[in-house]
Parts: C-alpha cells; structure tokens; sequence
C-alpha cells in the first residue's frame, strides 16, 4: 500500500515535525499486525499479507493526517515483469464489461534509460494485447487508469486512489475541550477537530435522576468511537455532575431563557476546566440555524461567558451532511438512541431565539450559582475511554456519580 501525506508536504521547515508525528502514529496503529512500514520523505509504503487486507484499509482510514492511499504492485525493470504485473492487476480490479482505458507514466528514476511518454508508447501496446478484459483506449476520459512509477528500486503499478482522512497528525495542533451531548452534532465535530490535529477531550454534563444514565452510557460508546483517531486509541471523557444546576434553571429561570442560561453555565464551568488542564480551546458541535440555540443571538449571548476561543467544525454543514459522517465514523446508530441528555430533555416550548445579554444577566440575577459551578468542577469525573472496554452504568445505581464510584 502506497500511503500519500498531502497537506503535510506544504509544511516548509516544519515537515519534519508533521511527518514524524504521522510515522508514530501509523506504527502504533499496526503494532499488532503483521505489517512492514517503509517511511519516505513524502509516503509510507505498506507491505502485508493480502489476507489482511481489508483491516489495514479499515486502520489507515482512522489515521488523520493521510490523504490517500492505492494497493501497488511492484515489478522489475524489465517489460516482461511489467507487463506481468499489469495484468494481474486489471485481471484481479477489474470486471468482463468494457472500460475506457489510459496508461499513465510518472518516472522518479532518471537514470532509467525512457522517458515517461516513451515507456507508456512501449509498453501500452503489449498490456493492450495480452489483457484478456475489454479495454478501449481513452486518454481524454479514461474510465480506468493504470498508473507506472519508475523508482529506483523497481517499477511500482496502481489503478486507483483512495481517498482518506486527511488533514493534519492527530494530537499536532494542541488540546481542545468537546461539548459532547450524545446527539448527532457533537460527535461529527469531535471527528473533524481531530483531523485537523486536534487532542480533543470530551466533557459532558449529566443530570441523573432527572436523565437517564442509559444518555451517559450514549456518550461513552461514542467516545468509544472517537477513540480510535488519536494514537493511544484512548480518549478522555470527563463527566460534569450538572443536576444541582439544572434543578434551580428549570424552577426559577423564565421558561423561554432556560436553554440560552443552561448552556451559559456549561461554558463557564467548561471553561473553567479547560485553564486548570492546560486546554487552549472549546468544541462545540452547533450548525447554524437548525434549532433556537444555534442562531447568530444566540451563540453571542452563550459564549459572552467565556475568553476562550470556540471552534464549530460543523457549523456550515447541513443535517445531511453532518449525518453523512456520522455514519462514515460509525457513530450515527448511537447518537439515536432514545435517551436526552439535559439540553434535551426539558426542551421550553417556545425558547428564545434573539436573546439579549441583557436579559441573560437578569435571569441569571434570580439563583446565587457560583458555589454550585465550583462544586460541580470539584466533582468532575474523569473517565480514560478505551476502544475495547465497554461499560453499562446503569447497572451500577441510581446516579451517574454513585454508579461511577461502584465502578471503580
């Protein structure tokens, strides 16, 4: 497998450092395979057994930082070897229907005695012959194209690219701190914070009784998930004991203002933990528009609590998109479980959607929460998700705090 860097080889002086981090990643990820990695300046090439085959695919999808890879065939370089090669890759890729075909030749070996275009000129034609499948040549608008790279260890052969994650190494752009619910969103923005190097931790505020502890068990399945795109294939996911809070919102802040001051609370506190961890920055995964909370006012009003800057990788995407995600990172499936968390449980039937600062501080004016922010801070659990270790804290209490200290 031919593994390509893309945006890393924009990095000037700094490629180093990007390309390194990559490197470490790739050889955590297949430490436990049967898989050989030679690291070049601008690519990795993979060699493995085809038997798992389909596994290092799955792997090298979950790595940020690569953007495409293709299975390659490497002959010597002598026509012969070539041609042989050629043909077992179309005889293996390829189907009995016809395909528009072009031969392309890229030559990295200058001492190797053709040019590109001489090479294509000789060797297309005994491919074109000896191929038992229906190839018409088209360079204009191939359907199909056989790729040559003359190196100089050998000739290496290719028909198609796949396309990967992208972006840049996991981990090489600092910490952020996710606003992780459970929906749809928050999930998708973790994914796409991640592959631009983001270390993204989770927080996520929880209210059992008044939620279920089945939405926290939501949230670490999909930190399971998550899990998988940073090296350790570890995340942390740290759980705010919000029910104190939530309790005086819902009996003494105006109906409509509920969401707009709860969501204020949480970026306080997040906040707040984010400078004592060293954390540089929030994640949220609002998109704009789609309910009350996510209008232009209204992200004003929430954020104006914090100096930290807020990120919102998915705040241009429609649902559809977002969902299409969702389901390429096999998140989706759990983010529809029919368990709220405590944005979502107490939804006000008719909640603001301009709110005013200025009404935000009156609301707020009505409950003394200072010590209830610090109590919760205190008592933040902090949970190492691993890819492999499932847990059910309903089966340990009544409360996600009482369960969290049964499991431990």
């Amino acid at each position: 497998m031919l593994v390509r860097f893309g945006d890393l080889m924009l990095k000037g002086k700094n490629i180093k450092t990007f390309v390194n981090k990559l490197n470490y990643h790739v050889k955590r990820k297949f430490n436990d395979l049967e898989v050989k990695i030679e690291n070049r300046h601008d690519c990795l090439y993979l060699d493995f057994d085809e038997e798992i085959r389909s596994e290092v695919e799955k792997r090298i999808n979950e790595i940020p930082g690569i953007y495409s890879y293709s299975i390659v065939y490497k002959a010597n370089k002598d026509f012969d070897s070539v041609v042989s090669e050629a043909l077992r890759i179309l005889e293996d890729e390829l189907d009995d229907q016809e395909y528009r075909f072009k031969l392309e030749t890229k030559r990295s070996d200058k001492m190797y005695p053709m040019t590109s275009t001489e090479f294509t000129k000789n060797i297309a034609p005994l491919i074109l012959k000896q191929s038992s499948k229906h190839l018409v040549v088209d360079v204009k608008n191939p359907e199909v194209v056989l790729n040559i790279s003359i190196k100089n260890d050998g000739i290496y052969l290719y028909l198609k690219s796949v396309l990967a994650m992208g972006g840049f190494p996991a981990t090489i752009a600092g910490k952020g701190l996710l606003m992780m619910s459970g929906g749809i969103d928050s999930p998708v923005a973790a994914y796409l914070a991640m592959k631009q190097g983001v270390e993204v931790e989770l927080i996520h505020f929880e209210s059992s009784p008044l939620t279920p502890l089945e939405s926290v068990n939501k949230v670490y399945d999909l930190a399971q998930k998550l899990s998988v795109f940073l090296p350790s294939e570890k995340i942390k996911l740290h759980v705010v004991p919000f029910m104190k809070i939530h309790e005086k919102l819902l009996n003494n802040i105006s109906d409509s203002y509920i969401i707009t001051i709860m969501r204020r609370m949480m970026y306080r506190i997040a906040e707040r933990f984010a400078t004592l961890n060293d954390i540089k920055i929030l994640i949220n995964g609002e998109s704009l528009g789609q309910v009350a909370s996510q209008t232009l006012s209204s992200m004003q009003v929430v954020e104006n609590v914090t100096n930290l800057p807020i990120i919102r990788p998915v705040v241009t995407y429609d649902k559809l998109d977002i969902i299409k995600i969702s389901k390429k990172i096999d998140a989706y499936n759990i983010s529809i479980r029919p368990f709220n968390d405590c944005c979502s449980i107490y939804v006000p039937k008719s909640p603001v959607i301009n709110p005013t600062i200025k009404k935000a501080i009156f609301e707020e004016s009505k409950i003394a929460f200072e010590e209830d922010l610090e109590e919760a801070i205190k008592n933040i659990k902090t949970i190492v998700v691993n890819k492999d270790k499932t847990i059910d804290f309903s089966l340990y209490g009544f409360t996600f705090l009482e369960s969290f200290q049964n499991m431990e």
